[in-house]
């Protein structure tokens, strides 16, 4: 491909005829899918030489202005149709995330290792990068190890819930079959109440973003149990993600945190990949395109009436905020990990930055405080720090934070993925066993019914040293046949009763603290007893779909759950890695589909398609 010679002769393409611009156009985005076609391994997807590599295409193409490159985005939509029944939906993302990456693509140098970590992030044909080496610096040396046995007391109650995406725009009646990325909408009249078959009842659907009355639901059983505190670990906003803007985000955040200020108690909340519009999009304050102050301001305010605590207003800044619970010997700290996404295009700079915002030195200054305070701390936000979806620089130098804090931070909760699952940090990652375990992260499934049915959890908690003693998972039975006309929130298992039980010797004690050491011995125990991880797997999607996962898949699942700095993780990059559920496929595609735990994550699940169809295009035209 020679994008360069094609338009040298051209000049300036503004001012070209309309007739000869549309006919570059064309051979822009003819040639782009080539490219797509022609990338089967890293070094064509961004090294040698830079002219012929597809990223070198696409940079090459951004030199050509934000609009145009839109326009080519767009065309390999419709030639690779990806969304062939809904063009506005690829029209509607491009126009909405193509301003940051054409910034992306500007900015980048092609072999450096943002390229790199591009092309196995978005268009999955590089091994991930090695982490770039950065040691943080911390204002007191780690203290020996402070082992705090449980109190003994009554434990208290802390629900954690998240994802709750609820659509404001749900319409009871209407169809739950459609092409878009949700249904339960009127798109057009034949999704209309009285007129589809396939009607959405009142309380949500498997294939749609939920109702108001879900929600209303939920903080009703939420009520009932009358926790401590509750903490939400973000995304609040539905998954029309084509469509979404600013006034949508506004309406969502009043309705979604004004309704928890009606029906809960207290609340710490974090912000989610969904909360702004665009999704995604959360550039550091290096970059002055994209401003996401409007977001955080209007966070801040909603979640100083959820806890009443004056400190959360900091969360304007940039959606990060630390808080000391009343009464308590906790400091809560909500930071913001979009900052860390891979989606987030404005992370793509030159060079990487080490400390986006210098929210790492400000992590170490409040656990630091804590410390020497003699506080216990939980950190809340919304995406892991071992899932995929996290650059593993960052969670390198996060893991870094965890390590040399492991005494003072009692836990750490995340949302994001849409399933039950957990992460355990180590001091020795070349040796990961009971002793080097050192640090737990508690993923909670979502509200939002799209990946299994709706769901809450309840720890308890030890009332000093704030330990989780055990938790209750809760979800409303969505296959249910009396689920449309009140949901029932019920227990599904609970942590020491259905994983401590299986350990050698049990662990069972209400009194017994479960440690970083307790679930590394549940993965192993997963090990030797695949009925354990059959059990965990089905409880991922609360039993909803469950897939087969034996062999390599469970190897690697458990490798996941032993990953909190996210390169030990074991997953591998796949050419074309983010696919929707509800893609149909009418050939025999070179290799089994793979698909991001957060579905619909917009522009970049596009990129991912793209290539994948490119790849499928190119097997049959060998074949």
């Amino acid at each position: 491909m020679r994008l360069d010679i094609l338009f040298v002769a051209c000049g300036l393409l503004v001012s070209l005829p309309d007739v000869q611009a549309q006919a570059t156009l064309e051979s822009a985005i003819s040639s782009i899918w080539e490219d797509f076609k022609n990338a089967v391994d890293c070094g064509s997807c961004q090294v040698e030489p830079p002219s012929q590599a597809l990223l070198g295409g696409l940079k090459f193409v951004s030199g050509f202005g934000e609009n145009f490159m839109i326009d080519v985005l767009t065309g390999l939509c419709d030639i690779s149709k990806v969304l062939a029944e809904d063009s506005d939906v690829c029209e509607g993302i491009i126009k909405k995330e193509g301003p940051a990456l054409h910034d992306a693509f500007q900015a980048l140098k092609i072999g450096s290792h943002s390229t790199k970590t591009m092309c196995a992030n978005l268009i999955g044909l590089c091994q991930y990068p090695a982490v770039r080496p950065h040691t943080l610096s911390f204002p007191s040396p780690k203290p020996k190890d402070i082992i705090l046995p449980s109190s003994g007391k009554s434990p208290i109650k802390v629900v954690h819930f998240s994802d709750t995406h609820v659509d404001l725009s749900y319409k009871t009646g209407s169809s739950y079959e459609c092409s878009k990325p949700i249904c339960c909408r009127v798109f057009e009249d034949k999704d209309a109440p009285g007129i589809t078959k396939t009607p959405c009842g009142p309380f949500g659907n498997p294939k749609c973003d939920p109702p108001q009355a879900l929600q209303e639901s939920m903080h009703a059983a939420i009520a009932e149990i009358n926790p401590e505190f509750s903490i939400y670990t973000g995304d609040v906003v539905s998954h029309d993600v084509w469509l979404v803007d600013q006034a949508e985000a506004l309406e969502s955040f009043n309705s979604t945190y004004g309704q928890m200020e009606k029906s809960l108690g207290m609340v710490y909340a974090a912000i989610g990949n969904h909360d702004s519009a665009p999704l995604n999009l959360f550039p550091p304050n290096t970059i002055q395109d994209g401003n996401n102050q409007w977001a955080y301001n209007a966070l801040a305010e909603d979640w100083v009436a959820l806890t009443g605590i004056s400190s959360v207003q900091s969360a304007d800044e940039y959606g990060s905020y630390s808080a000391i619970h009343p009464n308590s010997n906790l400091r809560i700290i909500s930071y913001n990990s979009i900052f860390y996404y891979k989606f987030n295009f404005y992370m793509y700079q030159e060079p990487m930055e080490t400390d986006p915002n210098g929210q790492l030195q400000w992590l170490i200054k409040e656990l630091q405080a804590a410390e020497d305070a003699g506080q216990r701390a939980w950190l809340i936000s919304h995406i892991p720090s071992g899932v995929a979806d996290h650059f593993h620089d960052y969670s390198q130098y996060f893991d870094q934070i965890v390590q040399r804090y492991e005494a003072t931070i009692a836990g750490m909760f995340y949302g994001h993925t849409h399933m039950d699952e957990f992460q355990i940090a180590y001091s020795n990652y070349n040796n990961r066993n009971w002793e080097t375990a050192t640090a737990m992260g508690y993923i909670a499934p979502a509200m939002t019914p799209t990946e299994g049915p709706p769901s809450f959890r309840v720890y308890e908690i030890d009332p000093d040293t704030f330990g989780v003693l055990d938790y209750t998972q809760y979800i409303a039975n969505i296959s249910d046949p009396t689920y449309q006309t009140k949901p029932k929130w019920i227990p599904y298992y609970s942590a020491k009763a259905d994983y401590g039980s299986k350990l050698s010797p049990p662990v069972t004690d209400p009194k017994a603290e479960l440690t970083p050491a307790f679930w590394h011995n549940v993965t192993v125990t997963m090990e030797h007893d695949q009925s354990v991880f059959q059990d965990f797997w089905a409880r991922r999607v609360r039993g909803y779909n469950v897939t087969g996962c034996t062999g390599d898949c469970m190897t690697a699942e458990i490798c996941t759950l032993r990953a909190a700095d996210a390169q030990y993780n074991c997953v591998k990059p796949k050419p074309g890695l983010n696919f929707s559920k509800r893609d149909g496929e009418t050939v025999a595609l070179p290799e089994e589909e793979s698909q991001s735990h957060c579905d619909h994550a917009g522009l970049a699940s596009l990129l991912g398609k793209i290539a994948y169809r490119a790849r499928v295009a190119k097997k049959l035209e060998d074949a």
